[in-house]
């Protein structure tokens, strides 16, 4: 199974899933529903910059993928009256390229560069200077003859997003004056994140079918938007449209998600680790060697949710299940005996 394509994955996968998710994204930032630390700082941050008719200063966004990050982004430039230029990290392969996009900006503008920790060296360091003194310096031909010369820029406002701050470089984020750490959402902002989705959707469903999905939504409203949809798919073909708590759950079971969010391959890497290993501890090399997946693929894409859904711990000599993972899959410690529960 292609781990872009998992039902739970936080990352979009194809053009028609992102333009579904475009169209349920937030426009203002009263409609914007959790993150309430964060919103509520950045409402202070803009309107004090409106009122000193300023840019807002350069702001940096970090957590999970998933959480919306660059929806914020759309409404913070909303909020700012301005335009929304977006890009990510990888597009920008060379400086030139770099500075053609920020030439082309307009007094006050957002520039939105996702996956920002993974920029190319020489176009971060050519930021440096767009971001402090709203100026590139740029290189005119080559040897002895080679000049320098300074291009003037109207001023902007970055607004970085990553899922690693750690592999920011410390030059690149000290640059930015406002540091927003995203968090997993909680059941209830996930429910109301679902009803606004299921109205603009057009969408009846039930109470119990709202936490059904924000339970089995790994704290991410973007699996909780696709979520809603693959169970109103199951509604109208197998239903009568309306999702109630049956039509929902047998949807999610369809689709292997169970109580907790995880997948099948959640549970066996799980089981590979209870059952081959006596639930560790074992290195990350040799889960990834025994389920057939790459390391990296392991430690990004499946490893933070079992971690923060306390089913999974790392330790110094490797991973190891905790008891609540030995409840959930109903097996019990006494290596791999099954619990009736």
């Amino acid at each position: 199974m292609n781990y872009e394509e998992r039902i739970t994955a936080a990352d979009l996968s194809g053009h028609e899933e992102e333009a579904v998710e475009v169209s349920l994204r937030p426009k203002r930032l009263e409609d914007y529903i959790g993150q309430r630390k964060v919103t509520g700082n950045l409402k202070v941050f803009i309107e004090a910059a409106k009122q000193r008719r300023e840019s807002l200063d350069h702001v940096l966004f970090y957590g999970p993928p998933g959480l919306g990050k660059t929806t914020l982004a759309g409404i913070i430039a909303g909020e700012m009256g301005v335009e929304l230029r977006i890009t990510s990290g990888p597009a920008i392969e060379r400086a030139g390229d770099l500075a053609a996009i920020l030439t082309n900006l307009n007094e006050g503008d957002v520039l939105f560069i996702d996956e920002i920790h993974r920029l190319n060296r020489s176009v971060e360091e050519v930021l440096y200077s767009a971001m402090e003194d709203f100026a590139l310096d740029i290189i005119i031909g080559k040897g002895p003859s080679a000049r320098s010369i300074r291009l003037d820029l109207a001023k902007f406002t970055l607004i970085g997003a990553t899922t690693r701050a750690g592999s920011l470089s410390h030059p690149l984020r000290d640059r930015f004056g406002v540091v927003c750490k995203f968090e997993m959402y909680e059941n209830d902002e996930l429910a109301e994140i679902v009803r606004r989705s299921a109205g603009i959707l057009n969408v009846d469903i039930d109470e119990e079918s709202l936490l059904e999905i924000a339970r089995r939504s790994r704290g991410t409203p973007r699996i909780a938007n696709r979520l809603l949809k693959r169970v109103r798919d199951f509604s109208q073909v197998k239903g009568d449209g309306f999702i109630d708590i049956d039509i929902t759950q047998r949807t999610l079971d369809s689709l292997g998600i169970d109580r907790l969010g995880l997948e099948h391959l959640d549970r066996e890497i799980l089981r590979l680790i209870i059952h081959r290993f006596k639930g560790g501890p074992v290195g990350i090399d040799t889960i990834a060697a025994a389920i057939g997946e790459e390391r990296v693929t392991i430690e990004d894409v499946y490893e933070p949710y079992l971690i923060q859904a306390g089913l999974l711990h790392r330790t110094q000599k490797g991973r190891m299940v905790s008891d609540l993972a030995y409840h959930h899959l109903g097996i019990s410690t006494n290596e791999g005996e099954q619990l009736s529960i």
